[in-house]
């Protein structure tokens, strides 16, 4: 009776404290992520060469220098699918974000390195920010409820989302400039 109570006890524990610490990990692939956003039949990736003035953009949105020259996306008409990362804590977040006529559609978190905020993975955290778009001074429309614990993560999700509808802004106006 003593080594059974000893073993529910310890299998108790071990449910309660390994889960959040094993929560991190590859959700989903980023190829797969991407495949699934446009049924199987992915557009070939563009690139979007960030200028002097958009890379500045991007470091206001994300309070810290943009590193990159150029983003990668997925466009099938005004769809578009981002696979872009931003640090939590410590370590990036690495999320797919679909933008459809200027709105989020979509953001689902891929990978996630923290030991801590892994409930921003969850439908719940992520349904937030559908239907929001950019509004003044390149805020969300929306206001995202923050997670206990999570912060950090609620954070750089935010800021990923801002990201994304910029980006996408940037390129449909590339689109309808062209003649």
């Amino acid at each position: 009776m003593k080594k059974a109570f000893s073993f529910t006890l310890v299998l108790l524990f071990s449910m309660l404290f390994a889960a959040p610490a094993s929560a991190g990990g590859v959700y989903q692939k980023p190829a797969d992520f991407i495949k699934h956003v446009f049924d199987g039949q992915p557009p070939k990736p563009s690139v979007l060469w960030l200028k002097k003035d958009l890379k500045k953009q991007l470091s206001d949105i994300l309070d810290h220098r943009y590193k990159g020259m150029r983003i990668r996306y997925w466009q099938q008409d005004e769809k578009t699918a981002w696979i872009l990362e931003e640090i939590g804590k410590d370590k990036p977040i690495t999320t797919g974000i679909v933008i459809n006529r200027g709105k989020i559609e979509q953001v689902k978190v891929l990978v996630f390195r923290e030991s801590r905020g892994w409930e921003v993975r969850h439908d719940f955290f992520t349904e937030q920010f559908k239907q929001a778009e950019l509004v003044d001074n390149n805020q969300l429309s929306k206001r995202i409820d923050n997670i206990s614990g999570a912060t950090l993560s609620v954070r750089a999700l935010r800021k990923l989302a801002q990201i994304a509808l910029l980006l996408d802004q940037t390129v449909q106006q590339k689109k309808h400039d062209k003649p």
